[in-house]
């Protein structure tokens, strides 16, 4: 093993944004089996130092291979197009009006079924944006429109969580009335 590999080569998966998920898991388990510190023991502590970097290194490549997000946007980076979502955060206008849209429902929102269908749109949007991604990364080879779908996802993310929110919010009070 590599600490240099990429996190594809690491877990011998082909470099694709579509994964089996259970050879993933499967994977993972057994590349921990190979490097955990404990099998090292005899050979002393400068080998269970090594055992544990690739430890830590086996994990990391494991949450981010597991994430369609990360996924993604480590495929665009490793393919010469990272998503930069810090700074270039520029999108269509088709979907900045989406956003607003969904924020304004978000904010008149006031029953869990209006939140309830919230939440079915951005999960809707979420799985239309990673069959886009899939097709562009894995057929079209087209990395830098990816890098649009990513960051297209990450608000995706985020604004599912906030809607995960506020439906906890309303949950709690009516457990409170």
């Amino acid at each position: 093993m590599n600490l240099q590999s990429s996190d594809f080569e690491l877990f011998g998966l082909p470099c694709r944004f579509s994964q089996d998920r259970a050879n993933l898991d499967q994977r993972w388990k057994d590349l921990q089996r190979e490097a955990h510190p404990d099998r090292f023991v005899a050979q002393g502590a400068a080998a269970q130092r090594l055992a544990m970097q690739w430890s830590v290194r086996i994990n990391e490549a494991y949450q981010r291979l597991r994430d369609p997000l990360r996924r993604a946007a480590y495929l665009c980076e490793l393919r010469g197009a990272p998503v930069h979502a810090e700074n270039n955060t520029s999108m269509p206008a088709v979907f900045l009006m989406q956003q607003m849209a969904w924020r304004e429902a978000l904010d008149d929102a006031s029953t869990k079924a209006d939140l309830d269908a919230l939440a079915q749109q951005v999960t809707a949007s979420r799985v239309t944006n990673l069959q886009t991604c899939a097709a562009l990364l894995d057929e079209q080879n087209d990395a830098t429109g990816a890098v649009q779908q990513v960051r297209a996802l990450m608000f995706i993310e985020r604004f599912s969580a906030d809607v995960q929110v506020r439906q906890d919010r309303l949950e709690a009070a009516e457990r409170g009335q």
